[in-house]
């Protein structure tokens, strides 16, 4: 009976039977579909790989890799891997997370409900996590719902971290859940401190940069803060230093920073000029030296003194973009009628002009050639115009501009480039309130309320 059984169930799922097969198993599985397919079966592992694969949702494969390390799990009264799964679900968590989560971490099935992985969801939740960060938190770090993480977000919390600062921090190290806070986190915090950091500036400092939190105290981060004193000279300098580029604390000084410093010094840039830009924004000195030294030279190529402060802002402006970046924001100006020669020129006037996203640039360009019919060398030799906020700025007060000239009230020797740059306090002064009893409508054009349809006569640019 048993040989006739096993000679026609291979005809019935259309594959040959696997020589040796072992008790419990009838099939092999690079022939199994799904061990539910197997009438009557009782073997722990296939009722455990029949439920990762039903109510999980995993693949066989994955759902016999996972059952291997789940040999306590009582899949005949699944009552807390159902309450696992329910509890998942509730917080927003999709099959797609669910599967992921459970082929990653399977323990999680049998871990303790009531005392940790429900008071750890409650914990992330009173955190402000989304269901769409929880979720993305999770699958980077599933054994987070294992942590101790009440005591970490206690830890955070009395030493003046928001809540908003928490998450931000922990989301991008979930580790940090793991770690021993009192142990591990405070003497960083206590040595940050005595450098003259409040605490409000440390959570800013750490929820920036977490990683420093997992670098050794001793080995890293205090040679680096002495390295830098040695270069800037007073525990001051170092704290500015801090407080304006805070990745600085885990930079390799005398790799980066040190050859960077000489390298501007050595192509006739003061000592003094190198500092204040360092302690403006420190970013550019800790790029590669060689990419530091190519840049350079095209600051050099395009004319800038190195004796004056536009030199250092010139190099800190490239170094802060790709080559590629740079090169689709030259070709971006040039669409709209700009030359290489009048970038270069705007760039040279006011080198800001290049950080503007290549976004902004096609949204800006586009509203000053067809709307303001400004020309490209008018643009060229106005680039602060591309800083100013298209919505909040530029838009309302030419909208202004257009009730005031179709009354008469202004005239066409107006400039505009000179409207548009002046603070807002002379705006409204000279124009918004000097004119809103003649004409009501010019309080909401400034508050961008009238739609910008173009001025009924071209004025002075």
């Amino acid at each position: 009976m048993f040989r006739l059984f096993c000679k026609e169930v291979p005809l019935q799922l259309g594959h040959k039977a696997s020589p040796g097969l072992s008790h419990g198993h009838l099939f092999s599985t690079s022939t199994l579909k799904t061990i539910s397919e197997v009438p009557n079966s009782k073997d722990p592992q296939s009722l455990t790989v029949s439920f990762l694969q039903n109510s999980c949702g995993l693949s066989l494969e994955s759902a016999i890799s996972a059952s291997k390390k789940l040999k306590k799990l009582n899949i005949e009264n699944p009552k807390n891997p159902n309450s696992v799964l329910d509890l998942l679900r509730t917080h927003g968590l999709t099959q797609t997370h669910i599967r992921n989560l459970i082929s990653t971490r399977p323990l999680l099935l049998l871990a303790d409900l009531e005392n940790t992985i429900k008071p750890n969801m409650e914990l992330f939740e009173s955190l402000g996590f989304s269901n769409t960060r929880l979720a993305k938190m999770l699958s980077r770090e599933p054994r987070v719902l294992e942590s101790d993480a009440y005591t970490v977000v206690e830890f955070f919390r009395a030493h003046g971290f928001s809540d908003e600062q928490i998450s931000t921090l922990t989301m991008r190290r979930p580790k940090l859940y793991f770690l021993n806070a009192h142990k591990i986190f405070k003497p960083k915090l206590e040595f940050f401190k005595s450098l003259g950091l409040s605490d409000l500036e440390i959570a800013k400092l750490l929820s920036t940069v977490p990683y420093i939190l997992e670098r050794s105290l001793e080995n890293k981060i205090i040679p680096c803060v002495q390295k830098l004193r040695r270069i800037l000279g007073t525990d001051e300098n170092v704290l500015k230093a801090i407080k304006a580029c805070h990745s600085i604390v885990k930079c390799n000084v005398e790799e980066v920073l040190q050859p960077n410093i000489s390298l501007l010094k050595s192509n006739g840039v003061p000592e003094s000029f190198v500092l204040k830009s360092f302690f403006s924004c420190p970013n550019p000195l800790l790029v590669r030296t060689n990419r530091l030294s190519e840049i350079v030279s095209e600051v050099m190529k395009l004319g800038f003194d190195p004796n004056c402060p536009g030199f250092v802002l010139a190099t800190r402006v490239m170094a802060v973009m790709s080559k590629k970046m740079w090169e689709q924001k030259v070709e971006a100006y040039k669409s709209f009628g700009l030359s290489n020669d009048e970038i270069y020129s705007a760039f040279k006037m006011r080198p800001l002009f290049m950080l503007v996203s290549e976004k902004k640039i096609n949204k800006s360009m586009a509203f000053f050639v067809n709307k303001l019919r400004m020309t490209p060398w008018m643009i060229s030799k106005n680039p602060y115009l591309l800083r100013l906020s298209l919505e909040k700025r530029i838009i309302p007060r030419c909208s202004v501009l257009q009730l005031l000239l179709s009354k008469g009230l202004i005239m066409a020797d107006t400039s505009l480039v000179q409207v548009l740059t002046m603070t807002e306090k002379k705006f409204v002064e000279k124009l918004a309130c000097k004119y809103q009893n003649e004409v009501p409508d010019v309080v909401i054009a400034h508050q961008g309320k009238i739609e910008f349809q173009g001025f009924p006569i071209d004025l002075k640019k």
